[in-house]
């Protein structure tokens, strides 16, 4: 008798976002938003919000999202260190920054260029009269001087704590090229490593299985909040940024990619697929960094000399999808208060919002930030961002696959040009098929 075959991690996830979203917008449906559904039983009553979705869905979505995070800070700094320790000759270590840095400001400035022109196009707030309920209290974004001074950590046990992750790559490349110069005891540190990122990776694959429980959870508990009423005031903004990030992440990072690889487009875009639902879910780059890098060096074929270097700035500095929300936010906001923004302000935005994209970096609320900053430049009202705030939630997560998907697009572009890259794993379908496929019931099987 033939064992019946599991469906594959990809499936399973993709089954799981979709069941999430149902029966959360079915539980919304039955409960509208501040009510609740009270079951009675024989010795007390259940209370449907309470129990399910603030117990059971957000207990276990957030275990998820804590366990994500929890391999973050390891996973960078090892696999950073084992990057840099395989390098033959550090001072790559310039070349392929610049290389990384060169083509997220590319990307970034190309994305709001668009979505500015579309948003222009389209004119989402063209007769629109609203009138915001809230406020909004930007935070005071730091100066590019000390964005600099600020990554070169004081105690770097401290950026560990704090996950400051620009902090940590400048430690772990430090770290790693200390190594590569001391010879044999360089040596021993670096098997080490080695042997760490191996068990870490293996510990990724562990949490990618258990991902669909994650997944369902995180998108259930979402869709019985999500504000419909609000989100109907909003529709053709909404419907504007999410066309310009699908364009963007469909269309822009693949011509990208073949012209500056000759890859198929089609093949990446299919082996992005997990690493898009998990940051969809998450609304995390950082969370979803892990599984970033596990796609990028194990089913694409970059070497983590170049993927672990790669990837984490990226998921740093990289905002695609956040500058798409900026271009058109400002058109948007520009149009609800009547107020004609001229070229030089246009041009002035995309500056602002490309070089933002690096200067505001590890600061929380980074996205507000960056379009508060791009408002004042232009002389907006920063308060018109209390209009997109109630449909923001469901922009988020689509931002953040755009933001992994350009992560992962630079790192094949890069470890490509620095022939770090293995065309065959690439071009394989079944690349990374096995670090997902984990047997519970015989650890002691699991040999490499």
């Amino acid at each position: 008798m033939t064992e019946k075959k599991q469906p594959s991690l990809t499936k399973r996830i993709v089954t799981a976002m979709v069941a999430g979203i149902l029966v959360g917008s079915l539980l919304q449906w039955l409960m509208p938003i501040g009510e609740d559904f009270v079951i009675p039983l024989y010795f007390f009553d259940i209370s449907v919000r309470g129990f399910l979705i603030d117990g059971v869905f957000e207990v276990i979505g957030q275990v998820f999202i804590s366990s994500l995070q929890m391999l973050v800070v390891p996973l960078v700094f090892v696999s950073l260190v084992c990057g840099t320790c395989s390098l033959s000759d550090t001072s790559k270590l310039g070349r392929i920054g610049g290389k990384a840095i060169a083509l997220y400001l590319i990307t970034t400035a190309i994305a709001i260029t668009f979505a500015i022109f579309l948003a222009l196009l389209i004119s989402p707030g063209e007769g629109v009269n609203m009138v915001a309920n809230t406020t909004f209290e930007a935070r005071e974004a730091p100066s590019l001087a000390q964005v600099f001074i600020d990554m070169f950590p004081r105690n770097p046990f401290s950026s560990f704590a704090k996950g400051n992750m620009l902090q940590i790559i400048v430690f772990a490349l430090l770290f790693g090229i200390a190594t590569a110069l001391s010879g044999k005891a360089g040596e021993r540190i670096a098997s080490i490593f080695e042997d760490m990122n191996e068990v870490i990776m293996r510990l990724v694959g562990i949490l990618m299985n258990i991902a669909p429980y994650g997944v369902f959870c995180l998108l259930a508990g979402l869709f019985t909040e999500v504000s419909l009423d609000t989100f109907g005031n909003l529709i053709i903004y909404f419907l504007v940024v999410f066309g310009a990030l699908l364009i963007h992440g469909l269309v822009t990072y693949p011509l990208l990619l073949k012209v500056f690889t000759g890859l198929n487009p089609v093949i990446f875009l299919k082996k992005m697929r997990d690493t898009v639902v998990f940051a969809f879910s998450t609304s995390s780059s950082n969370a979803t960094l892990p599984i970033t890098l596990e796609t990028v060096t194990k089913k694409m074929g970059v070497k983590n000399s170049i993927a672990s270097f790669t990837v984490p700035l990226g998921a740093t500095i990289n905002m695609d999808g956040t500058a798409i929300m900026q271009g058109v936010a400002t058109v948007f906001i520009a149009q609800v208060f009547n107020q004609d923004l001229t070229l030089s302000q246009y041009l002035m935005v995309i500056l602002t919002a490309t070089l933002a994209s690096v200067g505001t970096a590890g600061v929380p609320g980074v996205g507000l930030i960056m379009l508060a900053m791009v408002l004042e430049q232009v002389g907006l009202p920063v308060e018109g961002i209390a209009l997109i705030i109630g449909v923001d939630r469901l922009l988020d997560m689509t931002r953040t696959a755009v933001n992994v998907t350009g992560d992962s697009m630079v790192s094949v572009i890069v470890g490509k040009s620095e022939q770090q890259f293995d065309s065959e794993m690439y071009h394989d379908e079944n690349a990374g098929r096995k670090i997902e496929e984990i047997d519970f019931h015989h650890l002691k099987g699991e040999n490499k």
